[in-house]
């Protein structure tokens, strides 16, 4: 019982003691020109019942502060010239302060280093926002640990807080192709769409009802981004069951609809229905748009609660200058999106041979959220050039960094950190490609094709890749375990992670990992494990799918990294008549994979986060 009372007594005041200093500072603080005499500075003392004035220069920024104890102290050494004293003479310079991104941790950090017990916030624009007071911390901590336990503790609010949300956001998207499915009255599809959407929105309320949005730890956000993808998955099914082929027994029916909605959601794309031109139209472009409610869904898991801290932050800065909120966030994301898609669907439709606006749409969606549901088994077939391009260019979108389009929106374009990545995911790809020109036998448009789809995750393919030779099968797999940028739709490793891997040595060489920050031992330890995990879940996937389909273990291992990766690109082992106990398994693998993996481990081993 005590261990019991000592853990959530621990939980508390770690989730306290992560909340904004915002919250907690006190708003109403003296600001004062350095040349104010002391005397008038006194009376404002007293006036305004305070303790400490933050002294500004001539173009108000923060040079230091005063207490009340200063005057006393220092105007008594010079009290002939009292008259005569500005706060500038008095003042403690130069001035420690903390940024409003910080956390009550950070406060206490730096209060301890420097011996102080008051920070002024301050905002990215260098003015003061507030005073955060040891004294406050202290009573809030001591406030966390008297408070009774809880049915749901404060952590676990803030996870439902934000899964509420998430499932909300999802269910208000849903309505699009439920719409569409009714204006084309396809009854069946719109019924199982309107169900789906009423279990996100009706879930999401009573998530929020119970929980509150608060800051959450990399463990926490873990569970958060899990709960989000499999939550989407399983009520996805409901449209899914609508339309499988009858004759099944529901648990058949239930893993193969479980399975296609994880290939939905997490962007796997690896498709069981080898000719989808046959499923109701309004079908397919809900297939696709899943693709993008789950590809978006992410990138805003992703960039709030998910990536280490340190490129967290430079991203928030680099986006907005300031802390990004939830709806603006969503705004953002949904408005850029939803414009890549319109012009790519425009170009398909008017430099295409497909003259079918509504694929063209789905072809463009799961093609920009690097997905891979194709909308007609023939619409990959016979493309001319310019549709290859087209494609080419909006799945290398979708790889790309979220910030980079924010970016290109608002004419930044590129930061120096922004862009060192993206140049290095064009410069592998680039090298792959000429190899899988050398290695593949196919033509040179169609090598190009085939290395972007795999290096974007987005799986597109216009046939089986089972019988590849091993070469080329290699280098689409390389591709795959590497993925695309980071804050992208693409799945795989990511590029910013091969950063850390030459300082992975130093992790193992003792006169070298002294130098290394906490931090960056944590994200080349998570890059290692990750690089490591990819390969070895694909083998033992692919030995697996290699005995029970009677397939080779090249092609099994082939179709695992595409499951794994979120890849999507197939050898065609799993289909329909694939265990449906495999194919559950093999769903949670591709929601695993689109977690890259690191999740699931901060999840069971929380010292890593």
């Amino acid at each position: 019982m005590d261990s019991l009372l000592s853990s959530n007594t621990e939980r508390a005041v770690s989730y306290v003691l992560n909340k904004s200093v915002t919250q907690y500072m006190d708003k109403d603080v003296l600001i004062l020109n350095q040349e104010t005499p002391t005397r008038e500075a006194a009376r404002m003392l007293r006036h305004y019942e305070t303790d400490d004035i933050i002294v500004t220069d001539n173009e108000k920024n923060p040079v230091g502060i005063v207490t009340d104890e200063d005057i006393l102290s220092k105007v008594s050494d010079v009290s002939v010239y009292a008259e005569d004293t500005k706060l500038k003479n008095v003042m403690s310079s130069p001035l420690i302060t903390i940024n409003e991104k910080s956390t009550l941790q950070d406060a206490l950090h730096k209060m301890r280093d420097n011996n102080i017990r008051k920070l002024p916030v301050i905002s990215r624009k260098n003015q003061i926002m507030g005073m955060i007071v040891q004294s406050s911390i202290a009573n809030i901590i001591r406030t966390a640990t008297s408070t009774p336990p809880r049915i749901l503790s404060t952590p676990v609010k803030a996870v439902l807080g934000n899964l509420g949300f998430v499932l909300q956001f999802a269910g208000v998207l849903l309505l699009v192709p439920a719409i569409i499915a009714t204006i084309l009255e396809d009854t069946t599809t719109a019924t199982g769409i309107y169900l789906t959407t009423v279990l996100l929105l009706v879930t999401g309320f009573f998530l929020n009802s119970y929980g509150e949005k608060s800051s959450i730890n990399l463990q926490q956000a873990s569970i958060l981004v899990f709960s989000s993808l499999f939550l989407l998955t399983l009520f996805g099914t409901v449209p899914y069951m609508y339309v499988m082929p009858s004759g099944e027994s529901s648990v058949e029916m239930f893993g193969n609809a479980f399975f296609s909605s994880a290939a939905g959601f997490t962007t796997g794309g690896i498709s069981l229905f080898e000719e989808p031109e046959e499923l109701p139209q309004s079908f397919t472009f809900f297939r696709s748009y899943t693709q993008l409610v789950g590809g978006m869904s992410f990138i805003y898991l992703v960039i709030t609660a998910f990536y280490p801290e340190s490129k967290l932050q430079s991203m928030r800065g680099f986006i907005s200058g300031r802390t990004l909120h939830m709806k603006e966030l969503f705004s953002t994301i949904t408005v850029i999106f939803a414009i890549y898609i319109v012009i790519v669907a425009m170009l398909l439709y008017f430099f295409g041979t497909q003259e079918n606006i509504l694929d063209n749409f789905s072809l463009a969606m799961s093609t920009i959220s690097t997905g891979g549901f194709l909308p007609s088994s023939t619409i990959l077939d016979g493309l001319v050039w310019q549709e290859h391009v087209i494609l080419i260019g909006a799945m290398i979108l979708g790889a790309l960094p979220f910030t980079f389009h924010y970016a290109f929106v608002r004419k930044k374009f590129l930061s120096p950190k922004l862009g060192k990545e993206v140049l290095t995911y064009f410069g592998i790809l680039g090298g792959a490609t000429l190899l899988f020109v050398v290695t593949s036998g196919l033509d040179t448009l169609e090598s190009i094709f085939y290395s972007v789809s795999a290096s974007t995750t987005a799986g597109l393919q216009q046939q089986s890749l089972a019988g590849f030779n091993g070469g080329a099968h290699t280098i689409l797999i390389i591709l795959m375990i590497i993925g695309g940028c980071g804050f992208s739709t693409a799945g795989g490793l990511k590029i910013f992670r091969l950063f850390h891997l030459k300082n992975a040595i130093s992790i193992f060489r003792k006169t070298k990992r002294k130098d290394l920050s906490n931090q960056a031992k944590k994200e080349i330890t998570s890059t290692l494990i990750i690089l490591a995990l990819f390969p070895i879940i694909a083998g033992v996937t692919g030995a697996h799918l290699a005995e029970i389909e009677n397939v080779s273990f090249q092609d099994a291992f082939f179709e695992s990294v595409g499951i794994i990766t979120t890849g999507g690109l197939s050898a065609g082992v799993i289909d329909f008549d694939t265990d449906p106990a495999t194919k559950i398994v093999l769903a949670f693998l591709m929601i695993f994979g689109r977690l890259e993996i690191i999740a699931i481990v901060y999840i069971f081993v929380p010292r890593l986060s």
